[in-house]
């Protein structure tokens, strides 16, 4: 075997005393099963069907049973995944304003088989309106491959994030490659301190969202630093230790991080991270609470992002934190009322 250093640089497995899979040629394997459950649900529910007979749309996904993986070998990522998924569909006819519900099933979805010839069967409860029926089976079964192919593609894409590192080139060099920020982010120098316990180099951007709560500023930062609220709204069991140092774990482990500012009211900084990213790099993410009469802004900058995961990390905090506190401040306020 070549020396570090000497070579081709594709065929030369670094040793190191941290285990850091070096030139991606290590078999590694990640279990994409409990996050392609939730992108499932994320991309199929809500769907909305239109057309000359009315309008459907897709319910909750009542059946999902299966599992997915990603396997890395020499650079090279390799996808399994089997699915068997069952969705509600409602719908209301526009002349009659009927309303009639029924079901889709997608009974293998697989590697072994392309989008567009997965079978996906559509069904209807007794009683009339084969006419939405029919909707579903031609616009309705045309949405759902579209989704289908958004996970599939954010499972090739945004799960796979931090599997394939940069590689070296001889003499320790790393070797370029071309990525730029989209939208309003702009490009961050990564700190020595990611770099070295990363243990290669990757181009970082940050990222500037702002989002109005009609919330007062202390009722929505008891959102982010209460367990009972954080779990209400991520739908998940969460560890959230609001104090500096203090631990904090949502959405089944796979945002992770630590409180490092507090100032109650006010602002929130922490140390953040996605479970997909590069192994113990951290983002700073700072929340920033601006009292707007009855409302609140919510100033939120993300620092250190990897480049490659800028636009699932803005989806994330939009759809995962965002609108479900949205939604948890809208409950709360039809139960006072």
């Amino acid at each position: 075997m070549a020396k570090w250093g000497q070579g081709d640089p594709r065929w030369i497995v670094e040793e190191r005393a941290d285990a850091t899979n070096v030139n991606n040629w290590h078999w590694t394997e990640r279990d994409a099963t409990s996050w392609s459950k939730r992108k499932l649900k994320e991309v199929l529910e809500g769907l909305v069907v239109e057309g000359e007979a009315g309008r459907c749309e897709i319910g909750d996904l009542k059946h999902v049973e299966g599992e997915a993986s990603c396997n890395s070998r020499k650079g090279k990522l390799i996808f399994f995944y089997e699915w068997n998924l069952r969705l509600s569909w409602r719908g209301t006819v526009k002349e009659s304003g009927e309303k009639h519900k029924g079901s889709v099933e997608i009974p293998n979805l697989s590697e072994e088989n392309e989008v567009d010839d997965t079978e996906i069967n559509v069904s209807k409860k007794k009683g009339e309106g084969d006419v939405l029926k029919d909707l579903m089976r031609t616009e309705g079964t045309t949405k759902v491959r579209e989704a289908l192919r958004d996970y599939l593609k954010a499972l090739k894409t945004e799960f796979t994030l931090g599997m394939i590192l940069p590689t070296k080139a001889p003499g320790g060099q790393e070797l370029p490659t071309e990525q730029k920020p989209s939208g309003n982010a702009v490009q961050d120098s990564v700190s020595p301190q990611s770099l070295d316990t990363v243990g290669v180099k990757i181009p970082t951007v940050r990222i500037l969202m702002r989002e109005m709560f009609s919330s007062p500023a202390d009722e929505l930062y008891s959102i982010f630093t209460t367990k009972e609220l954080v779990q209400k709204f991520s739908k998940c069991p969460a560890v959230i230790e609001a104090e500096k140092g203090g631990k904090l774990q949502m959405f089944e482990g796979c945002v992770s991080g630590e409180y490092t500012e507090l100032v109650p009211s006010q602002r929130i900084v922490l140390k953040w991270r996605c479970r997909s990213w590069p192994d113990e790099h951290y983002a700073t993410v700072a929340l920033t609470f601006k009292d707007a009469a009855a409302q609140t802004e919510l100033q939120l900058e993300c620092k250190g992002v990897p480049v490659s995961a800028e636009e699932s990390t803005r989806q994330c905090w939009k759809k995962q934190y965002f609108e479900e506190i949205h939604l948890l401040l809208q409950q709360s306020q039809d139960s006072m009322e």
